[in-house]
């Protein structure tokens, strides 16, 4: 039985506080029962909401090591699990041709030849891990069940050198921007938490943390116009990141105040289509919203 990350919800939200990253109550609560109980953590919600933060921090909370397998459209298991180097491979059978093929197989199939990827490399951990399984929905529903698999049992199987089991479990975080609908059966095997845009203080509090000599009459106006904008139909809303990018922008321009001209002249910290950029200067009352 390995020792448990954190002793209580409220340990998780001093911890991740100390890691920069501020946790509410339902946060850590299903982050802790993830932890407690042995359950991969299925994080959804829009981008730039802090998905991957979480992990990071998470990592940096606990000193654990974090393992990231970044999704995208055609990811196999190769990338994902392992494969081998088939290059020295080739040059160790060629150095050994005088020996034959039987004096060489097993030693290009052994561990000197094997690429751990992602997935092997935090069961193989033998060190606190977070493993952080990015932008789920990006890959292909054969990945799921490669997924289903390895997180069921915690162990992979290498027909060449057997089965290799974790001998401590990593935490194991999966993000998704509900792209497409993952599937009923990796949900059940995940606890499953909803992150969305903070409501304004809690982002105020964000912004306060990351930026601390940021005037506070200059974070009520950055939080203010940025839901604003979170509010239009945008291509892409402003993340909280980007939030904190504004206001580290307007500290180093030592602005004072957060007018018309300032922000069409920092609108790119913020928005980064040309198409958003017109409708927040169409519809943003500055007049109203700005200070």
């Amino acid at each position: 039985m390995q020792e448990p990350l954190f002793g209580s919800v409220d340990e998780v939200v001093e911890r991740l506080a100390g890691a920069g990253y501020l946790a509410s109550t339902p946060v850590a609560t299903t982050v802790y029962l993830a932890e407690r109980l042995g359950k991969p953590l299925l994080v959804e919600g829009p981008a730039g909401v802090g998905k991957t933060e979480l992990a990071r921090a998470l990592a940096d909370a606990t000193a654990s090591e974090l393992v990231r397998l970044q999704c995208y459209e055609g990811i196999d298991e190769a990338r994902a699990l392992y494969e081998w180097n088939h290059a020295k491979q080739l040059l160790r059978i060629t150095a050994g041709r005088d020996g034959g093929w039987a004096g060489t197989r097993d030693e290009v199939f052994s561990e000197e030849f094997l690429l751990a990827r992602p997935l092997l490399k935090a069961i193989r951990n033998t060190g606190p891990t977070v493993l952080l399984i990015d932008e789920t929905d990006k890959a292909d529903v054969e990945m799921e069940g490669l997924l289903l698999e390895v997180l069921g049992d915690f162990q992979v199987t290498v027909p060449e050198l057997g089965t290799i089991t974790a001998t401590r479990r990593p935490f194991v975080l999966l993000t998704s921007n509900a792209t497409r609908e993952l599937s009923e059966a990796l949900k059940r095997r995940c606890l499953f938490l909803h992150l969305d845009f903070p409501s304004p203080e809690l982002e105020r509090d964000i912004v306060t943390l990351k930026v601390p000599d940021l005037d506070e009459r200059l974070t009520e106006s950055v939080v203010r116009v940025v839901g604003a904008l979170r509010s239009m139909e945008l291509r892409k809303a402003p993340s909280i990141a980007e939030t904190v990018d504004w206001a580290r922008t307007l500290l180093a321009l030592g602005a004072d105040t957060v007018d018309e001209q300032v922000v069409e002249s920092t609108l790119g910290v913020i928005l980064k289509y040309q198409s958003d950029h017109r409708k927040a200067t169409e519809e943003l009352r500055l007049d109203r919203l700005l200070a």
